[in-house]
């Protein structure tokens, strides 16, 4: 026997479930909306970002563009009907069904599994279960329970037809909405209401988005330069104009055999993603750089820079840990090159780059600048002599392990006191740059605003060279532009050079290497060494 209570709560059940179906469709229904308005949307980068089990099926998809198309339209017309079929509880079970399996293909595509949660923004901390998991149960509910479970046009079609199917033949209801109840009329048609809200919500946000567009085209209005970022637009991938090309470094093998190191000709450079800005006196740079670039955003970063044709970054050995986590949780490809930098101790960097694997490893700048330098105050007390046993010793170790070796410096005199020396590297890593930049001024001493201090004699001896280059702070630390900087490197000489760059730069950057390296195929001042 029902019991008041037991009413009560079959009411408020069929409310909840009532809401729980508007709100869901109110989420599918404004996000295919807005991938309308968005006019330049895509699936192809959320595709072509997938790493799970199905990645490569997702990204087979993202390289062909009438695949993409098809499956545009999918998810812009499907969310839409899917919406306005939940909103209003019709054919609520096929509505929730094609929800369902809409959800389980984004689940599969970007799972909240630790590594593969990339990508894409996260408003919250996940593990396992994520928003679309939830949506997705919530959505199978509604596959299977009645449709007089909740308010619902279902519920009304229902009950009028089976009205409709108790009067006699031949015969009239007197008040047709008498037999069904006018308020159960009214509840089922909760829908109505429910939808000119969304209707008017939509139309407030379009209002706003159009008086910002508006103030945006305001003559004078700089959105980039206020203290609120109203707009902030970088190119994607689609904006990719081309594929990097490659080049080799040629070193032995563990068995002592002829090995080829294949490298892009554009290489990530580590220092913005691990926190060592050259920020001059910012002093706020350095703290920005750190809180930005958090372990997600980092493997983002390198998935982004992968997916434009870069294969290889350097960095410090201290970034060992997130590099692992990209390689062996996110599957990424890049090569990894260490500077083997750590407190001025070449043994130390080899050990902890070999020990985390590491695909190549050289002699940091720094590190070099100071063990070739007579004048250094080396608070060891080592001769240069034993110092320059020091570098020796380790390209000669990492070779044994079957690396290719290099050697890095800031100072053109400490490349020619290894040449001097007769240390022979599989590549050097080189500092390139001119002086027409407003901080490198002849007359200034050095604060942190030049790293090639001699950049006529860096070309000169480089071109003297057999071995390949790889050219580093061409940007000066970000105080040349990308279109000046990476010809001047690639005109001179380098073979391959390193930039560092923000998430929101890579495109542009890689665009801009591909026009600088195209210029200087026929270069004169030094033949491409591979």
């Amino acid at each position: 026997m029902k019991t008041k209570s037991d009413s009560v709560s079959n009411r408020l059940t069929t409310w909840l479930l009532t809401l729980v179906r508007i709100v869901i469709g109110w989420h599918f229904l404004y996000e295919g909306i807005a991938k309308i308005i968005a006019s330049d949307w895509s699936s192809a980068p959320y595709l072509a970002g997938s790493r799970w089990i199905f990645a490569p099926l997702f990204n087979v998809m993202a390289d062909n563009a009438a695949i993409v198309g098809i499956v545009d339209q999918i998810n812009i017309w499907g969310m839409i009907l899917i919406g306005i079929g939940l909103i209003f509880g019709l054919l609520t079970r096929w509505a929730s069904l094609g929800g369902a399996v809409m959800l389980l293909f984004y689940f599969v595509a970007y799972p909240p599994v630790p590594g593969y949660m990339l990508g894409v923004p996260a408003e919250g901390s996940y593990l396992w279960v994520n928003r679309n998991l939830i949506e997705l149960f919530a959505l199978s509910v509604f596959i299977f329970i009645s449709p007089f479970s909740h308010y619902s046009l279902d519920r009304l079609i229902s009950r009028w037809k089976d009205e409709k199917a108790r009067i006699p033949v031949g015969e009239t209801a007197a008040d047709p909405g008498k037999g069904i109840g006018r308020r159960d009329v009214l509840r089922d048609l909760i829908s109505i209401p429910a939808f000119g809200a969304f209707a008017y919500a939509l139309y407030r946000k379009r209002k706003w988005d159009s008086f910002e567009e508006r103030l945006l085209a305001m003559d004078g209005m700089d959105a980039n330069s206020g203290a609120t970022l109203l707009k902030f637009n970088y190119s994607t991938l689609k904006d990719l104009k081309g594929e990097v090309p490659k080049g080799f470094i040629k070193y032995r093998d563990k068995d002592g055999n002829p090995a080829e190191f294949e490298l892009s000709r554009l290489l990530m450079g580590g220092n913005l993603i691990g926190g060592w800005a050259h920020a001059r006196d910012l002093i706020y740079v350095s703290k920005l750089v750190k809180t930005y670039h958090t372990d997600e955003k980092v493997l983002q970063t390198l998935a982004l820079g992968e997916k434009c044709g870069m294969n290889a970054i350097i960095s410090n050995p201290q970034m060992g840990r997130v590099f692992q986590k990209y390689r062996h949780e996110f599957k990424g490809k890049i090569k990894f090159i260490s500077d083997c930098g750590t407190n001025l101790d070449f043994q130390e960097g080899i050990r902890m780059s070999l020990a985390a694997d590491w695909d190549a490893l050289y002699c940091q700048g720094e590190i070099t600048d100071r063990f070739t330098n007579p004048e250094w105050d080396d608070p060891k007390k080592r001769t240069v002599e034993e110092r320059m046993e020091l570098i020796k010793k380790g390209i000669d170790e990492i070779r044994a392990n079957g690396k290719p070796a290099g050697i890095g410096a800031h100072r053109i005199e400490a490349i020619k006191a290894c040449v001097d020396y007769g240390i022979k590297p599989d590549f050097w890593v080189k500092t390139c740059h001119n002086y027409n930049y407003w901080s490198a001024q002849t007359n200034q001493e050095w604060n942190d605003n030049k790293f090639d201090f001699d950049p006529e004699e860096t070309v000169r001896y480089m071109g003297t060279l057999p071995e390949p280059w790889i050219a580093f702070k061409v940007l000066a630390a970000g105080a040349i532009k990308p279109e000046v900087g990476l010809k001047y490197a690639f005109n001179n000489g380098a073979d391959f050079v390193c930039l560092g760059m923000y998430d929101f730069q890579i495109v542009d950057d890689v665009n801009i290497a591909l026009g600088a390296i195209e210029g200087a195929r026929e270069r004169t001042s030094r033949p491409w060494i591979v």
